[in-house]
């Protein structure tokens, strides 16, 4: 293994109606690893479902000496339990976990998974660095900044390392060694990072300590060449992921206007805060293809803000909305259940406050992950945690509960809410195809159908199971393509007229193709550009 290594990074299942983007994080990392020089591939399991005989196969393809995963506490169990099976499969390899949930939960982790033998604290670039070439010839990592592992029988923590001041040394996301047939089959926004850093103290939120408080920014060219290169792979829509993309107004227009200069045409959203809009911005960012920005409101109780250390108002927030309805942008905003100090009263307000918004909103429960200040300093708070099964830390279920809320009373504020979408719900499904609902409105229903069995075919590898074609076939791409349309509805019971519907422009937008030939021929995701099949 001198001087040479194999590295293979888990993105661990996430759930798909959670509409994840193609992980951005593990794209960094795997993009470290190979700037530090060694062999990297992505073992994907967001869009292919998991099990132990898949990674079995994986690990004896590529015959990794390292395998790493990141994840956040919601995917935290899974990401565990495939580092115990390549482990079990594998005890030589040498296992590392890292990102904003073990950063924080470190200690415990290493002592209640002993499969794991290194975590990696923090933004861990640099660090990977550092311990890619340790690693080659076999040396040992204590002596790294940045790590918390196994040495000696004992736990040893090395220091945290500072934040990465330069994010133009960062190598670009190895976006290449994903399965990007199977992302943009899925057809949700590929996400990019234009800085690193949150200025904000919200109580409940990681950003400032896994980031930093003080805001580090890419340049305009470097966010402008990666999005070029983005479009160039076939992608349509964009999503800035920056913890607060609109902080600096002046940045925000000189990427906007690079993106003008290069005749850039795309869909983009980003994250914003409601004490940042202002038309001129938006204005520009709508010009240039934003028409979607999300607003964390958390809450219509203005002492209720105060509390979380929220740092905006009531006003401000009904401002953003009106700012971006006048410049054309859908404003969505995002409200919290379950805060500390939550009160019949103060759902209530936040109940009001968003309809008076008039914009499209949604609700989802507190999860105090590990490192927010709400979990750290849960005794200063009125907050008591019911769980510690970090797979319920979805924000889709209540895990905590305030003296005046039970869960029960969480849960029936949300259904009320819940209720009504899903009465409006049925009455498009009702109306679809009857000529009773707007053109938008069946496009919104028919477009969810087609999501829930792209769901499926992904999760349940489908292509590949009912992929293999009869021999009389193969050579008629229409035939072969109607030979897997009955498979897979015969597999799934699903409509065979909503299996076509999905499926074909898998095949007319390039995402799966038909190799081999003869007996051999069978139907498989098409390879990335430059990766071979």
């Amino acid at each position: 293994m001198e001087n040479y290594m194999r590295v293979a990074v888990i993105a661990p299942p996430y759930p798909l109606e959670e509409a994840p983007a193609p992980p951005l994080g593990v794209c960094y990392v795997a993009a470290a690893f190979e700037q530090a020089g060694a062999e990297v591939r992505i073992f994907d399991f967001v869009v292919s479902g998991y099990n132990k005989e898949k990674i079995q196969k994986a690990m004896d393809e590529f015959k990794p000496h390292v395998v790493g995963s990141t994840s956040v506490t919601m995917s935290f169990p899974q990401a565990a339990q495939i580092i115990t099976d390549v482990k079990e499969i594998d005890p030589s390899v040498y296992t590392i976990m890292g990102g904003p949930h073990v950063s924080f939960w470190a200690h415990e982790t290493l002592e209640k998974f002993p499969a794991v033998d290194c975590i990696v604290i923090g933004e861990g670039e640099q660090t990977i660095e550092e311990i890619t070439p340790l690693l080659a010839k076999g040396e040992t990592l204590e002596n790294v900044t940045g790590l918390i592992l196994r040495h000696n029988g004992e736990i040893v923590e090395t220091g945290h390392r500072d934040f990465i001041q330069d994010l133009d040394s960062l190598p670009m996301p190895a976006r290449h060694l994903l399965p990007l047939s199977r992302y943009k089959a899925l057809g949700f926004p590929v996400s990019i990072i234009t800085s690193r850093g949150c200025p904000n103290k919200c109580i409940f939120c990681l950003g400032r300590r896994m980031v930093g408080h003080k805001v580090r920014y890419r340049s305009v060219k470097k966010v402008v060449d990666e999005i070029e290169t983005l479009l160039e792979l076939g992608f349509t829509r964009i999503n800035v992921a920056d913890d607060l993309f609109t902080s600096n107004k002046k940045r925000v227009r000189e990427v906007c206007n690079e993106i003008k200069n290069r005749g850039l045409k795309f869909g983009w959203s980003a994250f914003s805060r409601v004490n940042t809009a202002d038309k001129e911005t938006f204005a520009l960012m709508r010009e240039t293809g934003c028409d979607c920005v999300s607003f964390g409101i958390e809450s219509g109780n203005q002492d209720m803000l105060k509390r979380v250390k929220k740092g905006i108002t009531l006003a401000q927030a009904e401002k953003a909305v009106k700012i971006c309805k006048e410049v054309g942008i859908l404003p969505h905003a995002s409200f919290m259940v379950g805060l500390p100090g939550e009160t019949h009263e103060t759902m209530a307000d936040s109940a009001r406050f968003a309809k008076k918004l008039d914009a499209i909103y949604g609700y989802h429960f507190l999860a105090p992950f590990p490192g927010t200040t709400v979990l750290e300093n849960l005794d200063e708070y009125d907050l008591e945690i019911l769980t510690d099964d970090w797979s319920l830390y979805d924000a889709n279920r209540p895990v905590v509960r305030t003296s005046q809320v039970s869960p029960q009373d969480a849960i029936d504020f949300v259904g009320r809410f819940e209720k009504e979408c899903e009465e409006e719900w049925k009455r498009l499904e009702e109306g679809f195809g009857k000529g009773v609902n707007s053109p938008e409105d069946d496009l919104r229903v028919e477009g969810t159908r087609k999501v829930g069995g792209t769901f499926q075919i992904l999760e349940e590898d489908l292509v590949e199971q009912c992929g293999a074609i009869p021999a009389d076939l193969a050579k008629i791409p229409e035939k072969a393509l109607s030979f897997l349309v009955d498979a897979i509805a015969g597999r799934t019971g699903r409509d065979h007229a909503m299996v076509e519907s999905i499926v074909v422009p898998f095949y007319k937008n390039g995402h799966i193709r038909i190799v081999n030939g003869g007996d051999d021929a069978c139907w498989a995701w098409t390879p990335n550009p430059g990766k071979a099949a």
